[in-house]
């Protein structure tokens, strides 16, 4: 498992009455690839994985690893109600042929450092695969502060990487301050990051990657090479995008504009609904203007 670069959370093709893709999330994996990105992640929030079963989670990732051979990692992500559902995915997904998996906190049940641990350390332990932390108190309620980062990391030789998104980029230089190069810090949160590359990140679990892939691995890359200007132009451009993987409803919208540049549908499913009113005119509007001042790559 190589941790670098853009890595795409991506989304799951449903078909109008909800049934998953598999060709169209095939041809999306293509893309993705053929854009420069180093990897796949399926079974993510971004996803909808806590509507899939887990018979589609399977399926999705044996479309994901096909699709993409040899060319890139596919990593699933691991997130279910139990520890016992969340050991029984790792284990299927290691066996389908993933090389990675990121580790999420249970759905539902937030609770002490003890509980947390205890979910986390089954779930690596029964794999040999390279894994990632998946820190995301504002979705999750849970928080994987620096210190508990570390005792992780000393404890489990396969966790390789950390995906950051408490929105504190303060994070990565504190968990680097403690490990060095010990881990590899993604940052999860597309509004942050070129700060976060700026401090120390060299990965990112991207969202908007889904419709702009092209534009993602040229800022990620413009960032990482310390052409500042470069960067801070194409941030410029992107932000009001980057924002919208921020907020409660960032399936609908990064689906929304996945459809309006032809590559996808508006499809979720319940509870989601597709976007209306307010909501509807603010991505429309964020897309056009979008459009109007598209960078030349």
């Amino acid at each position: 498992m190589n941790w670098t670069g853009v890595i795409p959370a991506i989304t799951t093709n449903f078909r109008p009455r909800g049934a998953i893709d598999h060709p169209a999330l095939a041809k999306h994996c293509h893309w993705m690839i053929d854009s420069g990105c180093t990897g796949i992640v399926c079974g993510g929030s971004l996803g909808e994985a806590a509507t899939l079963s887990f018979d589609e989670k399977c399926a999705v990732i044996a479309t994901c690893i096909k699709a993409v051979g040899d060319r890139a990692p596919v990593v699933n992500g691991i997130s279910a109600l139990s520890t016992a559902e969340a050991v029984a995915l790792a284990k299927a997904s290691a066996k389908a042929g993933c090389q990675g998996l990121m580790v999420l906190p249970p759905y539902v049940y937030s609770s002490d450092w003890r509980e947390m641990k205890a979910h986390v350390d089954a779930i690596i332990k029964s794999t040999r695969l390279s894994c990632m932390l998946y820190n995301n108190p504002p979705a999750y309620k849970t928080d994987y502060t620096p210190a508990q980062v570390v005792e992780l990391a000393t404890e489990h030789r396969n966790l390789h990487a950390v995906k950051e998104s408490s929105g504190d980029v303060r994070r990565i230089t504190a968990i680097k301050a403690l490990l060095g190069d010990r881990l590899t810090i993604f940052v999860g949160m597309d509004d942050a990051i070129v700060e976060g590359i700026y401090v120390g990140a060299t990965g990112w679990i991207a969202g908007l990657v889904n419709a702009f892939p092209r534009e993602s691995v040229a800022l990620f890359e413009a960032a990482m090479r310390g052409d500042k200007a470069r960067a801070a132009k194409l941030y410029a451009w992107f932000l009001p995008m980057l924002r919208l993987d921020t907020v409660p409803k960032f399936v609908q919208y990064i689906k929304w504009i996945q459809a309006a540049v032809g590559r996808g549908t508006t499809v979720v499913r319940l509870p989601r609904l597709p976007l209306v009113g307010d909501e509807l005119a603010l991505v429309k509007r964020v897309l056009a203007e979008a459009r109007a001042s598209r960078p030349k790559l």
